[in-house]
């Protein structure tokens, strides 16, 4: 797995647990809602610009073949 698919994986999982953290909890501060969604899209923009940069990885693999 490339490191950069690591950190989107991260990024997407802390957003996540934020946003549960803040549904859950009775008291939270909506500023856990608001910065679990920023992180979620942050993570969800990051994957989707590396699958979008490495969409065409396994035509150049068959073409050397």
């Amino acid at each position: 797995m490339n490191n950069s698919q690591i950190i989107n994986t991260i990024l997407i999982v802390v957003g996540g647990a934020l946003l549960i953290y803040a549904i859950a909890a009775e008291n939270a501060h909506a500023y856990f809602k608001i910065g679990g969604l920023i992180v979620i899209m942050l993570g969800l923009y990051r994957a989707t610009n590396f699958w979008v940069a490495t969409k065409d990885d396994h035509k150049e693999e068959e073409d050397k073949e």
